[in-house]
């Protein structure tokens, strides 16, 4: 976010500085045959080669991610990738859409060649079912040959005569067809003028093999007979050669098991993401349309409709989701009502109330009722494709600190060639009988073999990303880890964020009301004169738009619903449903009349309850309510100075003061009652902040809001007045971040909204909250799919342990290298152990990694 932040902070537009290349098309390569950090770096270099091109390789995935400035053929991009050794297919293409909130046109990029042919689904798991049965056959026959090739090798009592030739007949198969993976790895990359860690391996096991023949036939040690002392130290006596089948053997075994626990933790690893993707719908009942659009309708009077794949809808399809069945793409629902279990996605365990015009998300359940959908967006652009992109190209992408180890390992094989070389030559000056001198190279191949390097960084990554899947945390890049370490202030978006971005009523002010009750009593308190007085407000505000109105309609209905169904929001005294379906004594509003910026009036009424006993005084079954702003209603004569009416003034007054909205409630000439608005503080958000702070971030509040309603949300979760940032407009808000970045802090943001974009990107590590809009997300680096603002802390968290993992795992690759290397060169290694102690370190080093599947 580096460069982006500057470019905000001057004020030029993104993606103008510098005039950098705007990537305009990406696509995503299945590698096959790498192996090694090193086959990383070499399809790399083959693939930036190319004009235009910049290329990301990961080794669990065995895949590439490729940007693309220019036109760039597949074809090329397939070529680049086989002279480096390797096979490549195409498997996923898209388009880069710029983001929306692009502050100017950047130049246009060169014209993109015509889309290929579809390309099959990127398959989340590249490392195939076929590969892993094929490494597990391996290592089952290599283990039952390399069993009995052990226990004649190192325990004399077992060595019949010609033992040594069934060593060796039970050995070959293991180092050719068991070891062939390395050797044709091995071979490929030498036919390409390069080495890689099969390169060390392949030598290492073909040495130890032909020295073994060498003795065998021509040295003296396939004599009947002879027999073999097992030592844990290479031998330093002169004699006959001994035979190095077992270490050849083991060393084979020992990797076929590193390679197969690999590839099972690459699968293993990918699990969210491939569970995430196979959330959605498998099929759909599309709607057939008339020429008009609507439904089409057959002559049974029902609609026509034909069961598809989910991947057939194109948007503007209709579809019908029954109870029970998955949301089959992004869409609107254009009729029914229900409740959409969006847990899968969210977590949220509350099913979220949907009906016409509300927008619904694919894979998410239909709990209840009968919707008919109109989709919006489909296959890739659809919100579950998306997630799963994003997870992809967060395990695809390198931390800063995988870069260092592939840089390491393109020149590390060549290093321990040249080591190996000089170990041999340099026990032989020194007078060393060949046999020992040979061993000591030969450990020297086979302990530096560094596939713990290649693994630490992917493998964590891997799991570290997938893990966030699951808790609904989704990291864009490798990169943020490093971002999140250095992290030390957090800018918290108020509305949607620490709030829930909507308003609620938060009490009824009567007068002389002493201790304003603040929410809904119980039933049977004493808050009746409250109660009447929001059932009367929630009849009138339940025939306007207005968002006021739906939160004093809403807590109108809330109270009244425990009695049963009514027409208008209101108390069901008598209890029954009339003739007409209305509730008996259900309050119902007429004569509907809205005064823009001053308040609405109606007329109401009991349902079916006669012309009187509308109220305790045995008033006539009727009467004009008037709810909003008291200037406005003593413009209709409603009085405020009499029966103790003079402190509702004040107590709107002293409302709006705090940043709270109100309105006055009046009817027959008088006002009754306040009712006090406020968009509520989540309940979880005073924990996210005080876990925040536990992770060593200075909380800031920042909003558009007053003082007075952004220092009553700073307190309720424990936010210093002086670290509230009020008044500050949409466009100001990047510079406020800025502002905090040259005072030197590194800054995080958390927002949800169209004007928190500008700040997210400005921001060392934006966080957009997934509740929010899709530029907010575009502009953030880690999305919060939860509206839960414990989320942040939870990524935060998630973030430093996947880096630390990273490190502990690249500590135990380089410790474990230049601690056993020089072990080998000194000739206190056997091969054997040397061999055993390379596989367990890449093991190691997976099973670190696999801690993080239960981070967070």
């Amino acid at each position: 976010m580096s460069t982006p932040t500057e470019t905000h902070a001057t004020g030029t537009p993104p993606g103008a500085a510098g005039h950098l290349p705007v990537p305009v098309l990406e696509i995503d390569l299945a590698i096959e045959g790498m192996t090694c950090a090193s086959c990383v770096a070499r399809v790399e270099k083959r693939l930036n080669r190319v004009d235009g091109v910049t290329a990301t390789v990961n080794l669990p995935l065995e895949s590439a991610h490729v940007e693309l400035t220019a036109p760039v053929d597949d074809a090329a991009l397939v070529e680049a990738v086989e002279k480096a050794g390797y096979g490549a297919r195409v498997t996923a293409r898209r388009d880069v859409a710029r983001p929306a909130a692009a502050a100017a046109p950047a130049p246009a990029p060169a014209p993109v060649p015509a889309p290929a042919p579809p390309v099959a689904e990127q398959d989340p798991a590249p490392p195939t079912d076929a590969r892993g049965a094929d490494l597990r056959r391996r290592l089952i026959a290599s283990a039952i040959l390399t069993v009995p090739v052990v226990a004649l090798s190192m325990i004399p009592a077992l060595q019949l005569t010609g033992w040594q030739w069934v060593v060796a007949a039970a050995a070959l198969p293991v180092v050719t067809w068991g070891a062939w993976p390395f050797h044709t790895a091995a071979a490929r990359a030498a036919r390409h003028g390069a080495s890689t860690m099969d390169t060390l391996v392949s030598l290492g096991v073909i040495a130890a093999t032909l020295w073994s023949l060498w003795a065998l036939l021509l040295g003296g040690a396939g004599e009947l007979g002879a027999t073999m002392q097992p030592s844990l130290l290479p031998s330093r006596a002169h004699g006959t050669p001994e035979l190095y089948f077992e270490v050849a053997a083991v060393v084979t075994t020992f990797l076929l098991a590193g390679r197969y626990a690999e590839h099972r933790s690459r699968r293993r690893a990918g699990d969210a993401l491939r569970a995430l993707l196979e959330l959605g719908a498998k099929d759909a009942e599309r709607v057939r349309l008339a020429a008009d659009g609507s439904p089409a309708v057959g002559p049974d009077g029902g609609r026509v409709t034909e069961r598809v794949p989910a991947g057939d809808l194109a948007v503007g399809d209709v579809f019908v989701v029954r109870p029970g069945e998955k949301v089959a793409t992004d869409g609107e629902v254009v009729e029914g009502a229900s409740a959409v279990d969006t847990s899968l996605l969210t977590g949220e365990p509350v099913p979220v109330d949907v009906g016409p015009g509300d927008a619904v998300t694919g894979a998410t359940v239909n709990t209840s009722g009968h919707l008919l959908v109109r989709a919006t967006r489909v296959g890739e652009e659809t919100t579950l494709a998306q997630i799963g992109r994003l997870v992809s190209q967060a395990q695809t992408g390198k931390a800063p600190v995988a870069r260092l180890a592939d840089r390491i390992s393109a020149v590390f094989v060549p290093v321990v060639l040249g080591l190996s070389v000089l170990t041999l030559v340099g026990w032989l000056l020194a007078g060393a009988d060949v046999q020992f001198a040979f061993t000591a190279a030969v450990a020297v191949l086979i302990i530096a073999c560094p596939c713990a390097l290649g693994l630490a960084t992917p493998t964590a990554l891997l799991v570290g990303t997938g893990r966030g899947a699951q808790l609904g945390i989704l990291i864009k890049g490798p990169e943020i880890l490093e971002s999140t370490r250095r992290v030390d202030t957090v800018v918290l978006d108020k509305t949607g964020t620490v709030t829930e971005g909507r308003m609620q009523v938060e009490r009824v002010l009567v007068p002389d009301l002493s201790e304003p009750q603040r929410g809904m009593a119980p039933r049977d308190s004493d808050n009746s004169r409250e109660r009447e007085v929001l059932a009367y407000a929630g009849a009138v505000e339940s025939l306007s738009e207005h968002p006021i109105a739906h939160a004093v309609a809403t807590a109108a209905r809330e109270l009244s619903e425990p009695q049963g169904a009514m027409a208008r929001p209101g108390s069901d005294r008598s209890g029954g449903t009339g003739a007409d379906g209305v509730g008996i004594g259900a309050l119902q509003a007429f004569d509907f009349r809205a005064t823009p910026g001053g308040g609405v009036e109606a007329v109401v009424r009991r349902a079916h309850s006669g012309l009187a006993g509308l109220a305790a005084d045995g008033g006539l079954n009727a009467r004009r309510v008037l709810v909003g702003q008291p200037s406005w209603l003593a413009g209709q004569g409603v009085a405020f100075d009499g029966d103790g009416t003079d402190g509702l003034a004040t107590a709107f007054a002293d409302a709006e003061a705090t940043g709270a909205s109100a309105v006055v409630v009046a009817w027959d000439g008088a006002a009754r009652g306040v009712v006090v608005l406020r968009d509520p503080v989540k309940a979880t958000s005073a924990e996210a902040v005080r876990e925040l702070r536990d992770l060593g971030l200075r909380p800031v509040l920042l909003t558009g809001d007053g003082e007075g309603a952004a220092r009553v949300a700073a307190r309720e979760v424990r936010i210093a007045d002086e670290d509230v940032i009020a008044r500050v407009l949409p466009q100001d808000k990047a510079a406020v971040v800025a502002r905090l970045r040259s005072e030197g802090r590194v800054v995080a943001m958390v927002g949800d909204g169209v004007n928190d974009a500008a700040a997210l990107a400005t921001a060392d590590l934006g966080l957009a909250m997934g509740t929010g809009t899709d530029v907010a997300i575009e502009a953030s680096d880690i999305t919060l799919v939860r509206g839960d603002l414990r989320s942040a802390p939870a990524a935060v968290r998630l973030s430093r342990g996947t880096l630390r993992v990273i490190k502990q795992n690249l500590f135990w690759a380089f410790a474990y290298n230049v601690a056993a290397v020089p072990l080998a060169a000194a000739g206190l290694l056997n091969p054997m152990i040397a061999g055993a102690a390379m596989a367990a370190s890449s093991v190691i080093v997976v099973g670190n990694s696999l801690r993080l599947r239960r981070a967070g």
